[in-house]
């Protein structure tokens, strides 16, 4: 299987890797038939995701996803995060394998999912 360089690059250097204790959001996520388990952390400022970390459990392409989704998604209004797909973490990763596509899935569903946490907090 062959990785692009920027895959590599955020496997091998991931960024927003760690854990926000306090954070607005948390979603996690994860795919039974890889193993892969992906958890995203936000914190939420006047509608702006301010700061966003997560932790991976999975392949380098998990890894490299989820460090790519926190690069797109960092500053951006919630309504803007949302609209972030796995082909944009695909394309900005310069491409994954066929057979890795679902990392990608993950890395929106991971964002997704962390939304809708934040939203079920302040609704409370």
């Amino acid at each position: 299987m062959v990785y692009s360089k920027k895959v590599m690059e955020h496997f091998m250097n991931p960024r927003n890797m760690g854990e926000i204790l306090d954070a607005d959001g948390v979603g996690r996520v994860g795919n039974p038939v890889c193993g892969d388990l992906m958890t995203i952390y936000i914190k939420v400022k006047d509608n702006v995701i301010a700061d966003m970390k997560f932790k991976t459990f999975g392949c380098g392409a998990a890894i490299a996803t989820s460090s790519m989704v926190t690069e797109l998604v960092n500053g951006k209004t919630i309504e803007d995060a949302l609209k972030v797909t796995n082909k944009d973490v695909a394309e900005e990763l310069d491409g994954l394998p066929p057979l890795k596509m679902h990392c990608s899935l993950l890395a929106e569903e991971g964002i997704k999912a962390a939304i809708e946490d934040y939203f079920n907090k302040i609704k409370y």
